[in-house]
């Protein structure tokens, strides 16, 4: 009976790693900003800069269950570590990211071991005072990390030193689509394993885990620091494609828009994350174009609709409306 049970769940995970008609196009369609839109290329490359932190706290909250209000630390090591990098001499791209993306991880693993003895309420505080402390300590370290005024005299060398990171965006989009693309294909891989299904099992009921197996405070632990990882590569991305880092990217503001981007688009779905970032950052862009004092009262409007409307964010409505048309998403 369990050769036959872990039999069906190998078939269920191999059925779920097909690729659909409805990903395919999502993917060609990130393509088409090039073509159809190439004065929005620098806005293109914040949405997918912004997709990728949100796909990394995607992993510990909607499959993992672990409520985070400072991910932001993560996202401002990456770029405080890829920006120093670029003032002390070195601001080569790649290795650039690979060294921001180990600094957060290992911030990441050192604060994991806090994060996982905790749930809820409790951890929802835990991971507020981990970002709030951060921050400061960026801040009052003004010597080192410019403090307020940011840190100055960032230069990112030329990727492949061919393509120049310039004003009209293609390299950054190009690059940071990149990146996102293929840290998905990892992310997506990860979700589908039997490592993801126990992630579930722990969003589900983290206290029966161990009964059948699964170390739960070891898998939190993983899961956690592989989303530090990504929040890394997504912060040193953003210090890299415009040559700038300032405190906000440490700050709770950043921590609760991330929040907002993947309750909108749907937690728990990959692509919800992706969509809601794509929203927002869009209608951000459209609402502070129309007011730019009081577009935030229009975000507030959206997120009243979507939530009242689609309880189960954007990409869950869709897919519940793809299921009554008959179509398969």
């Amino acid at each position: 009976m369990t050769t036959q049970t872990l039999a069906g769940s190998h078939d269920v995970l191999r059925a779920q790693i097909r690729w659909r008609w409805s990903e395919v196009a999502f993917w060609l369609a990130t393509l088409l900003p090039f073509v159809l839109a190439p004065n929005y290329l620098v806005l293109a490359s914040q949405v997918a800069i912004t997709a990728l932190f949100v796909l990394s706290f995607d992993l510990i909250l909607g499959f993992s269950g672990i409520v985070s209000l400072g991910h932001a630390a993560y996202f401002g090591t990456g770029a405080y570590t890829a920006g120093l990098l670029s003032v002390w001499g070195w601001g080569e791209p790649l290795s650039g990211l690979a060294i921001a993306a180990l600094a957060a991880g290992l911030f990441g693993y050192l604060t994991s071991f806090i994060v996982a003895r905790f749930r809820h309420l409790a951890l929802i505080m835990i991971t507020l005072g981990i970002g709030l402390v951060i921050e400061e300590v960026a801040n009052h370290a003004s010597w080192l990390t410019g403090g307020f005024d940011g840190l100055q005299g960032i230069h990112t060398w030329p990727l492949f030193n061919t393509f120049r990171f310039d004003l009209y965006g293609y390299t950054a989009y190009s690059y940071a689509l990149v990146v996102l693309f293929l840290i998905f294909l990892v992310a997506r891989r990860l979700i589908h394993s039997p490592f993801g299904l126990a992630l579930r099992g722990i969003r589900e009921n983290g206290q029966r885990m161990p009964a059948i197996g699964a170390p739960t405070r070891a898998h939190i632990r993983t899961i956690y620091t592989i989303a530090a990882i990504i929040a890394g590569i997504a912060g040193a991305m953003l210090a890299q494609t415009t040559e700038t880092v300032s405190l906000e990217s440490l700050g709770f503001q950043r921590s609760a828009d991330v929040l907002v981007m993947l309750i909108l688009g749907g937690t728990g779905r990959l692509y919800g994350g992706l969509v809601g970032t794509i929203v927002y950052m869009v209608a951000r862009d459209q609402f502070s174009g129309l007011n730019p004092q009081y577009w935030y009262f229009w975000i507030g409007l959206l997120l009243i609709a979507v939530v009242m409307l689609l309880p189960n964010g954007i990409l869950g409505g869709l897919t519940l409306l793809a299921r009554r048309l008959g179509m398969k998403p």
